[in-house]
């Protein structure tokens, strides 16, 4: 885990550019620390925060493939083991491979629970880069206004 307190997301379209670069670079490195002896494909993310704050995750795979932990799973845990339960504005993930390597679909719904208009910056370990919003990549994400509307969420009323 990296916890950097960097400043917020730049907003100039050019610096939003470096900054995503900067941070796919260092998701490429953080492949080199997963844990992938079954599949063989390393992933590595960066996540930020609404406040500046950076952490960082790989995927660990287990024999038994259900157990396995993805790369923006670990940091976004690694977010929530510091204590920094805030927005996610952006997240970085690198694959193995040319093409980019988009959150799976539990990922993309546990970015959604902790950044409802988070950018996701995705490649592989070369080549081209696929930028969409989290809305994007899940239209109708099931969200907690879904379960207190149906009266589910502790509080929430029938």
């Amino acid at each position: 885990m990296v916890d950097v307190a960097d400043p917020p997301e730049p907003t100039a379209p050019e610096d939003r550019r470096v900054a995503a670069e900067a941070l796919l670079a260092r998701a490429r490195e953080l492949r080199a620390h997963a844990y992938a002896p079954y599949s063989g494909f390393h992933v590595g993310a960066v996540i930020v925060t609404a406040s500046g704050r950076r952490f960082e995750g790989v995927n660990v795979e287990n024999v038994s493939y259900r157990l396995t932990t993805c790369a923006e799973q670990a940091a976004l845990a690694a977010m929530c083991t510091a204590g920094a339960i805030e927005e996610v504005v952006v997240v970085a993930v690198a694959g193995d491979g040319p093409t980019p390597c988009t959150p799976c679909g539990a990922c993309r719904q546990t970015i959604a629970e902790f950044g409802a208009s988070a950018v996701v910056h995705a490649t592989g370990a070369s080549g081209s880069v696929l930028t969409a919003s989290i809305g994007e990549l899940l239209p109708d994400a099931f969200t907690p206004e879904r379960l207190r509307d149906r009266g589910e969420v502790a509080g929430g009323g029938a």
